[in-house]
């Protein structure tokens, strides 16, 4: 798909948990090969929009179309043959305890390809070598650290080279240093497979510095988006707090 152009549009979905209001109003369309950044208070639903995003959760009310098509119109067959297109990095990375590193990147194409073992230990190989990890192969996610893990996840999102990478709060939690180390990563899964990111985060600095677009979710609707430069000039004072984690403004602390 060309860069720039439609690749995920998500109209004026609402999602509900009993009571509980999630989405109401939510429209946001996503352009392709581009890193676009949802931000927003804890518990707005950013993390809610990802599942969106791959049918793991499903609207009330309006339409998630993904490369055109509507999720919400999919059989439990064509959401799954749709996911093979989609990688997405848990926030705590869920690799399995007991599998050495190049077994949990191994597992998608294990289970989604008929490719041949020699085929997927060059392919594991490529793609841990691509996130920092090369010499990690046979250790045990017990053996590395924080930020190691979270990119072996990584490597695990995108070993199948899918068309789209969704990240899930990939830097909460980390210092600086490891939290630069895995936005770099993230911008290099970007220009390395050409894919469509989506990021959800509340680390300003890191989507500062990875964003091509960035969206702030509030009270259930995307209120503003725009480029970094867009949103740091924006007038709506709901915007300017959130970017200045100031105490005082319109947002109800």
């Amino acid at each position: 798909m060309t860069r720039g152009a439609s690749i995920i549009a998500i109209q004026d979905v609402e999602l509900a948990f009993g009571e509980k209001i999630v989405l109401s109003g939510l429209s946001l369309t996503i352009p392709a090969g581009e890193i676009t950044c949802i931000i927003g208070l804890s518990g707005s639903g950013k993390s809610t929009t990802l599942r969106l995003i791959n049918g793991l959760r499903m609207p009330q009310r309006g339409r998630v179309l993904v490369k055109g098509a509507d999720l919400c119109k999919m059989s439990h067959r064509e959401l799954i043959e749709l996911r093979k297109s989609i990688g997405f990095a848990f926030q705590f990375a869920a690799l399995f305890d007991s599998l050495t590193i190049g077994d949990n990147v191994a597992m998608p194409l294990r289970e989604n390809t008929r490719m041949s073992e020699p085929e997927i230990q060059k392919t594991v190989r490529e793609t841990l070598e691509m996130v920092g990890l090369a010499d990690t192969l046979q250790r045990l996610p017990a053996e590395l650290s924080g930020g190691m893990i979270k990119r072996a996840g990584f490597a695990r999102a995108v070993v199948t080279k899918p068309e789209i990478v969704l990240f899930d709060e990939p830097t909460s939690g980390l210092d600086p240093i490891v939290t630069n180390v895995l936005t770099g990563t993230i911008k290099q899964i970007n220009k390395a497979l050409g894919a469509t990111v989506v990021v959800v985060s509340h680390d300003m600095q890191s989507v500062y510095q990875m964003a091509d677009r960035v969206a702030l979710l509030f009270e259930g609707a995307i209120i503003a988006e725009g480029t970094v430069e867009e949103m740091r000039r924006s007038d709506n004072p709901i915007v300017q707090q959130f970017l200045q984690g100031r105490d005082q403004g319109p947002i109800p602390l």
